[in-house]
């Protein structure tokens, strides 16, 4: 009897190797699930248990550092790029993108063939051969080109002629295997999805001849959350940087709300806005993700946004009523003991309400609210004109004080830039902000210019066209003949100077008789006169000089 009870256990023991022998798809594609982790999630639709058995002779299973890697691809490694577009609302749909990255003059053709690129060298040289990886003459060579293959369990599944490669995604204890080429996609609807961080791993195989093998490995980290993610950019006219959040007292701000949401999962929801910008200024609601807000005072606030939207949810089971209460003795009707009546199941289509949130603290300091130029006004420069004409243009703002002035001179359409110039404003301008900028253009012709004052915290803008005539030939003419007719008075004031320094040496004249003199200097007033009558802008003066008061 003895015997029987050991052949017996000899049997059970032998029937039992192959079941603790046997790996299973959580053994191989990731060694950090913790037991009983598939119980703990609900199923995704279309995926599979990772309990299940894996083939290891179609797939072979490698571990990290093993020496078989640096041989698994020809030319070098593979490196998979693994993301996704979390965080994501729970019940939306969350996709997953992996592509490919070859080793350095490799491609993908529109076969799906691996091949070098054309005129590329890499370490090793060019290849005689085009191909790194021929799959179609593999499925032309072999029984492939039936177009079935088996899976990892032993499952017949199609095999596109373009589709080399298989991606195992693999979370929540549950996997997912995918056929593509270099690049593919997977969504999952997170109905079913566990709140919080979870972790995608993706295993890659390439084909070879009648098996796969392992070429890379890649994991990353998703979100699913009950909250809507919220995202507010805050925009304001003449604010030097928003990104600082520090913006200009007495000018609108710009809040634009972004709702991540790539699957559109919110598209047909009502969604509502609830502000506080924390100036006392009350509660605003909005169907709009874009408001304007204007602070009157210099301060900090505290900025808080609730997002609110109705989206498909799960209905709530039924509750049992409370029970009913002892009739009275007169009651005709009697009354169980703790009676209870369920209450009517809602419809299929139940709703809920998401909600999303966003707080910041934003600072509000004086500056710049507006800039104007007035004047603008042709500096008279001495003849010839230069090259280069002056124009003056006088300049009036709004708000604080600037500290810094530039200008950037332009073709007329404000596209080519021919010069830009920034000057500090060293000088005490007052309460009043009135200036002048003085700026050289590049000759006749017209210009765009924009001209910008700035402090710390602003920076404002305003623009204008300049229009800088050319040279008038017959002012040219005329300029010309001036310069003939005065050479020519200077010739006669030059002989008329000669004869009286020769008659003064010549002989002794009384100074009561002196008054020729004083007519010849009346002849040289009328002289000079002529002169400036034909050179009217001759002036002793400086036009480069700034001798009015804001000029820079």
């Amino acid at each position: 009897m003895e015997c029987l009870y050991c052949c017996l256990g000899f049997l059970l023991l032998a029937a039992r190797l192959p079941l603790d022998a046997a790996k299973h798809v959580h053994d191989v594609l990731s060694n950090e699930r913790p037991s009983g982790y598939m119980r703990e999630h609900k199923q995704l639709s279309g995926w599979s248990s990772d309990e299940n058995d894996w083939n290891e002779k179609l797939y072979p299973v490698w571990k990290r550092g093993d020496s078989r890697w640096k041989n698994s691809w020809k030319g070098g490694r593979v490196q998979a790029l693994l993301t996704s577009d979390a965080p994501a609302l729970v019940g939306s749909t969350i996709t997953f993108a992996v592509n490919l990255v070859f080793s350095r003059c490799q491609q993908e053709d529109a076969s799906g063939n691996i091949v070098y690129e054309n005129n590329c060298r890499n370490d090793t040289g060019p290849s005689p051969d085009p191909y790194v990886y021929n799959w179609t003459a593999w499925t032309e060579d072999s029984d492939w080109g039936n177009g079935t293959r088996h899976g990892h369990h032993g499952k017949p599944f199609p095999h596109p002629p373009k589709w080399n490669f298989v991606y195992v995604f693999h979370t929540l204890g549950q996997y997912f295997r995918k056929l593509g080429q270099c690049s593919v996609r997977v969504s999952i609807n997170t109905a079913n999805v566990t709140l919080g961080p979870q972790i995608m791993e993706v295993t890659v195989y390439r084909r070879q001849r009648r098996a796969y093998v392992p070429i890379a490995k890649v994991k990353d980290v998703y979100v699913v959350t009950d909250q809507i993610p919220v995202f507010v950019t805050m925009s304001q006219k003449n604010n030097r940087n928003s990104s600082d959040e520090t913006f200009l007292k007495d000018l609108p701000i710009t809040f634009d709300v972004l709702i991540h949401d790539p699957s559109h999962f919110l598209n047909e929801s009502a969604i509502f806005y609830k502000w506080n910008f924390g100036d006392n200024t009350g509660l605003f609601v909005s169907n709009n993700h874009t408001l304007n807000h204007t602070y009157v005072l210099n301060g900090t606030f505290s900025l808080n946004l609730t997002v609110q939207a109705t989206v498909p949810g799960p209905c709530p089971s039924p509750s049992p009523r409370p029970p009913k209460t002892t009739p009275s003795l007169d009651s005709p009707v009697p009354a169980g003991d703790n009676a209870l009546e369920p209450r009517e199941i809602p419809d299929k289509n139940c709703y809920i309400n998401r909600y999303g949130y966003f707080k910041a603290t934003i600072t509000i300091v004086e500056g710049i609210l507006e800039v104007n130029i007035i004047q603008v006004t042709a500096v008279l420069m001495p003849v010839p004109q230069p090259d280069n004409p002056l124009v003056d243009f006088v300049v009036t703002c709004q708000g604080s004080i600037p500290t810094e002035v530039c200008t950037v001179v332009s073709d007329p359409t404000c596209q080519v830039t021919q010069n830009t110039i920034c000057d500090p404003v060293d000088m005490d301008l007052g309460d009043m902000c009135l200036l002048t900028v003085r700026r050289a253009f590049g000759g006749s012709g017209t210009y765009c210019m924009n001209l910008t004052l700035g402090d710390d915290a602003s920076l404002a803008l305003t623009s204008t066209l300049v229009s800088i005539p050319g040279r008038d030939p017959a002012s040219l003419l005329r300029m010309a003949n001036g310069t003939l007719v005065f050479v020519g008075c200077m010739a006669i004031f030059v002989t008329v100077i000669a004869l009286l320094v020769y008659k003064k040496h010549k002989e002794y004249k009384p100074i009561a008789n002196s008054t020729g003199i004083v007519v010849r200097g009346k002849g040289l007033n009328v002289f000079l006169n002529c002169a400036k009558m034909f050179f009217p802008g001759y002036q002793e003066k400086d036009p480069l000089l700034k001798n009015q008061l804001g000029i820079l």
